[in-house]
C-alpha cells in the first residue's frame, strides 16, 4: 500500500493507495464504495487484469475509510489534488455506489480532469439530476438487476440523460454486481476500455 499527503489550508490528509500497471498505460482511478476498499478490487482480480491489459490503474482509498484516516476534506478535491499531484492524464474514473456519487459529482464540478466514467450502482443519481445532460464524457453504466440500495431506474437515468453513454444490467446481481458477477464485469469493464483506446 503506498502513500501520498495531501495538504490544504495547513491540514495534511494522509491517502492510501494500490498501484499496478506501466507509468506510461492509461490512467485508471479506482474509488471504493461504502464498505469496502482499495484491497477489494484486488480481491476481485480487477487490478491484475488492468495491468496485465497495460493500463496504469490506482485504487484509492478516500479519507475515513481502509487505511487512510478521517479528514475534514471534500473527496472530491481529495481526488482533484491527488489527480495534480500524481500528474494524471484525464484518467478513467471507477466508481461504485458511494465512489460512483464521488465520480459523478468529480464529473460535473471537474470535467476538464476526468477523461471516462463507470459508474456501478451508483448513489445520489437523483439528487445530482438537475446536472446530468451536461457530463459530456465516454461513460459506462453498469447496474445489479437486483440492486436493492441504487434502483436500476437510476441506472437509466443516467443512460438517458449522459449523451453516448452504455448501460448494461447484470441480471439477478445484488448491488455490488462486480463483486458478486465479476468475470461479466471485467468482460464489459474491458470492451469500454477497448473503445475508448479505439
Amino acid at each position: 500500500m503506498n502513500i501520498i499527503d495531501i495538504i490544504a489550508d495547513d491540514t495534511i490528509t494522509p491517502v492510501h493507495y494500490l498501484e499496478v500497471g506501466p507509468a506510461d498505460g492509461r490512467d485508471i482511478i479506482l474509488l471504493h464504495g461504502m464498505k469496502f476498499t482499495a484491497e477489494t478490487w484486488q480481491e476481485t482480480g480487477t487490478l491484475a487484469i488492468l495491468a496485465e491489459a497495460g493500463f496504469h490503474a490506482i485504487a484509492l482509498e478516500l479519507p475515513g475509510f481502509g487505511k487512510s484516516p478521517a479528514a475534514d476534506q471534500d473527496p472530491l478535491q481529495v481526488l482533484e489534488d491527488f489527480i495534480n499531484l500524481r500528474g494524471l492524464q484525464q484518467p478513467v474514473i471507477i466508481g461504485p455506489s458511494m465512489g460512483g456519487r464521488v465520480a459523478l459529482e468529480f464529473a460535473i464540478s471537474r470535467p476538464q480532469l476526468a477523461g471516462a466514467l463507470v459508474l456501478v450502482g451508483a448513489v445520489g443519481v437523483e439528487e445530482n439530476r438537475d446536472h446530468l445532460s451536461g457530463i459530456d464524457l465516454p461513460t459506462l453504466i453498469v447496474w445489479g438487476g437486483e440492486d436493492a440500495i441504487s434502483p436500476i431506474a437510476n441506472g437509466h437515468l443516467l443512460e438517458q440523460q449522459i449523451n453516448g453513454s452504455a448501460f448494461f444490467a447484470i441480471d439477478q446481481a445484488p448491488h455490488p454486481c462486480y463483486l458478486d458477477q465479476s468475470a461479466i464485469w471485467h468482460e464489459h469493464l474491458m470492451a469500454f476500455l477497448a473503445n475508448l483506446a479505439s
